[in-house]
């Protein structure tokens, strides 16, 4: 990490400062500074292994603190956090004084950062001081001081909501060890983990009226009879994953984002740090806002939107998915075609029923849509550093449809978990435009 802190300090000296000779005369990229901070904290997220869910949080409160003390840079913004669920009215700089909104916001971001829950806060502290020191060269000591206390007072605020969101109250709860009952989810080879947080659904969403809002229907009952739906879809995921293309290969790699891969040599086990699902969505986002030359409000709104997205799609889906307790397919195609077979991707210990990329790629994807366009292509080189793979798409929903079949080729999935996982999605993602009056 340390190492890692030192290529972070001098990726901020080239890419957020343009430098000359004089120390004064040195400009801030304001929308850079935002994603270098979005960046950090995904390299955090990374290195302290967060569950997917538990990622997503992380994103929806920093980003939200980071909007809520940017959006003054543009007179006018309206607060988001002031029409979500739970937040009460957000701080307003003085009037007539002099603020540096960008400064503010990294204050913002990493006071929430530094109190929701991370693990690494020596990294983040060093990377706090280094921003925060380059202000404080360019800008008049009471600016300074003024911007510090204003974006702090941003970060406490939106922290009252977070100690309530019943997220400390999860943590105590007892663990989730499935059902061996038929068609329902139980642990799954390799490893034969517990269920990832079962009581996600208890999370107080953003934007939901309730985690339940948009709960599906059942899913298909169990059955062997070889004409029932259910047998039917074991069969098509069995056929699709022995018949396996090197594109759905590559596609399957590509939207893994499983931050925690175990590995198996013998006896020795270990894992393979990756980025969340979250965390390759919100690398997204940072992409079309460079490509599309967003400015700081901006960024800092399609950073918030897309996390809040991403937050209350995981709430639904996790509501769906402990509810159904569904089976996944590598335990019913062990017991009914192949005892060896093993699925192409690592299946992730929770149950099947919603799909959670499909779920939360569609969320996503929904609200970057509204704020790009419905045909926005993009270079998708966002987890190149640790897949060493690059995608082109031509717009999010095509790139949400791609992220949603790649577990049904994973062998995974079922494909209707990915079908309703998608519609699912679209619908949390316009609920929080319609709260927000952006529809």
């Amino acid at each position: 990490m340390k190492q890692f802190l030192s290529v972070l300090q001098l990726l901020i000296c080239s890419t957020i400062l343009f430098s000359c000779d004089q120390k004064k005369s040195i400009v801030i990229n304001d929308a850079e500074v935002l994603h270098q901070n979005e960046d950090q904290l995904t390299q955090i997220i990374i290195y302290d292994v967060f569950s997917p869910p538990v990622a997503s949080r992380i994103y929806a409160y920093t980003s939200l603190a980071s909007y809520e003390a940017i959006r003054y840079a543009a007179p006018g913004t309206p607060s988001i956090a002031e029409k979500l669920n739970g937040f009460t009215t957000m701080p307003q700089p003085e009037k007539d004084k002099e603020y540096n909104y960008t400064l503010a916001a990294t204050k913002a971001f990493c006071t929430v950062a530094f109190k929701i829950r991370i693990f690494s806060d020596t990294v983040l502290h060093h990377y706090e001081d280094s921003i925060e020191n380059v202000f404080k060269q360019q800008i008049p000591q009471e600016v300074y001081e003024r911007s510090i206390a204003f974006g702090d007072t941003i970060g406490k605020t939106i922290l009252v909501r977070a100690k309530k969101d019943m997220y400390k109250e999860t943590r105590g709860m007892p663990k989730y060890l499935g059902s061996y009952i038929d068609g329902k989810w139980q642990p799954t080879p390799p490893d034969y983990f517990d269920g990832t947080e079962a009581y996600w659904r208890l999370i107080k969403p953003f934007a939901l009226d309730t985690a339940s809002q948009f709960r599906p229907a059942p899913p298909f009952p169990y059955s062997k009879d070889t004409t029932s739906p259910f047998y039917q879809m074991v069969k098509e995921a069995y056929n699709t994953s022995i018949n396996l293309s090197d594109s759905e290969k590559t596609i399957a790699s590509y939207w893994d984002d499983n931050p925690f891969v175990m590995q198996h040599a013998g006896h020795l086990m270990f894992a393979n740090k990756k980025i969340t699902p979250g965390g390759h969505w919100m690398g997204i986002t940072a992409i079309a806002c460079r490509t599309s030359n967003a400015d700081a409000v901006k960024t800092a709104q399609a950073y918030c939107l897309t996390s809040i997205a991403l937050l209350d799609g995981f709430i639904s889906c996790w509501d769906a998915k402990f509810s159904y307790e569904y089976v996944r397919p590598i335990t019913v195609i062990n017991n009914w075609f192949d005892r060896a077979w093993n699925s192409y991707l690592q299946t992730p210990p929770f149950p099947e029923y919603t799909s959670g990329h499909s779920t939360i790629t569609s969320s996503a994807a929904t609200v970057l849509t509204k704020l790009f366009g419905d045909n926005f292509a993009f270079h998708d080189n966002s987890d190149s550093a640790y897949i060493g793979m690059t995608r082109d798409f031509t717009s999010f929903k095509q790139a949400a449809a791609e992220a949603s079949v790649s577990r049904l080729y994973g062998g995974i999935h079922f494909r209707p978990s990915l079908d309703t996982g998608l519609a699912r999605g679209a619908m949390v993602g316009n609920n929080l435009l319609t709260k927000l009056g952006m529809r």
